[in-house]
């Protein structure tokens, strides 16, 4: 038989899928399954974004540009303007989803076995991007103790090697919640200087802070602008995880050049979706201003909820709409696939992320989930009164093994 490719073999299974089939299994059972595992919004996509679909009127339902539409990204530009991000529409390339985009940044820029220094814990799929590249992940470890801040830039220093092509940080983080600061970017802006390194920054969730810190954008380093790459997407600003659409910002016009040959091979991104995120460009303030104050609610009360169980450790997160928490089990892997195979409270039960897969360093997170609170409060307060009454009940099973 045929063998797959070493690539093939070393991708690494997602954290927050994997435990899909048991979670499938319990609601066959009849159990409801509180998904606090992935990041999907239950907030309605706007309006204008969804009449948009609804009055296409096309005979043809056509290629599109590789770079995506002009008129998307004159608009996209207004919108990162309006932003203090000055940004031409050439210095877009339009990608589906955040993931091509990163995709194609990580193909412009990397070598086979170079490396890419990540803080951890980071997003899982950042190691599966890199592994499509041949690229090596070299984690830098931030600590549950410190809220996971930026590590220091001693502590990046003494990982950069002639291999090292570029930094990638998510800002604000997920999984972490953790909101990068000011100061925090232009360390990183000055290390991408003096190593001449590439910064990528992932900022797809830059409109869900919940207090008055304010984003900063790698993409006002100045300075080191050559070396910097942006990262976005619709999915959590517009609630549209579903449309596809992200897109790659730099003003690189040879990493732009590069990233063009990796688009003109997919041929596109998606014609109905562009057609949806442009019109979404103009959803009024009130809309953002009434999902803020939501998440900042379940954020309240999940971490409310979470200090009520004993040898529960949390973080409270600055941004985005995830945190760490540290449980009292040895191993949530195997917690999070009992909760779905063998418990249920009253017919529930709770589906989480093992943190373990969102480090690249062995052994670390063993005993952390990440919790997306994009529940109603109603369901978190009821989520986490499941996880209080399994976790006793896990411990006992274990240890009457």
């Amino acid at each position: 038989m045929p063998k797959l490719s070493t690539r093939g073999n070393s991708m690494p299974e997602s954290p927050i899928r994997k435990l899909a089939p048991f979670a499938d299994l319990a609601k066959e059972k009849g159990h409801k399954v509180y998904h606090l595992n992935i990041g999907q919004p239950d907030i309605k996509s706007p309006e204008i974004a969804i009449n948009a679909i609804k009055n296409i009127q096309l005979d043809i339902i056509e290629y599109g540009p590789s770079a995506g539409y002009e008129s998307y990204r004159k608009k996209l530009a207004q919108f990162y303007t309006k932003q203090n991000v000055n940004v031409n529409p050439e210095d877009i390339l339009i990608t589906t989803g955040g993931s091509e985009a990163l995709l194609f940044a990580l193909g412009s820029i990397m070598d086979p076995e170079d490396e890419l220094i990540i803080p951890e814990p980071f997003y899982a799929n950042y190691s599966a991007f890199a592994a499509e590249s041949a690229a090596k992940v070299v984690p830098v470890n931030s600590g549950f103790e410190t809220g996971f801040e930026l590590p220091s830039i001693a502590d990046f220093e003494k990982l950069i090697t002639p291999k090292s092509k570029a930094i990638l940080i998510c800002n604000p983080n997920n999984p972490t919640g953790y909101l990068y600061s000011e100061s925090e970017i232009l360390q990183l802006g000055e290390l991408a200087k003096k190593y001449d390194l590439f910064l990528i920054a992932d900022e797809v969730y830059r409109e869900f802070i919940y207090g008055d810190d304010i984003h900063y954008s790698v993409m006002n380093l100045k300075e080191v602008e050559q070396n910097v790459i942006m990262i976005d997407s619709v999915s959590k600003r517009y609630s549209m995880c579903g449309a596809r659409i992200g897109c790659m910002v730099t003003k690189n016009k040879d990493v732009i050049a590069a990233a063009m040959k990796f688009a003109q091979a997919r041929l596109c991104p998606p014609t109905i979706a562009q057609i949806a995120c442009e019109a979404a460009i103009d959803t009024p303030q009130s809309y953002f201003d009434e999902v803020i104050l939501e998440y900042r609610g379940r954020r309240d009360t999940l971490i409310s909820e979470l200090q009520k169980i004993e040898g529960v450790k949390v973080t409270t997160p600055k941004a985005a709409f995830y945190c760490i928490a540290e449980l009292p089990v040895d191993n949530t892997d195997d917690f999070a696939q009992w909760l779905l195979e063998s418990y249920d409270l009253n017919g529930e039960t709770v589906m989480v992320a093992p943190a373990g897969g969102f480090y690249s360093t062995p052994g670390m997170g063993l005993n952390q989930v990440r919790i997306a609170y994009v529940l109603k409060k109603e369901d978190l307060v009821r989520a986490v009164a499941v996880l209080k009454a399994a976790i006793p009940v896990y411990n006992a099973t274990k240890k009457a093994q």
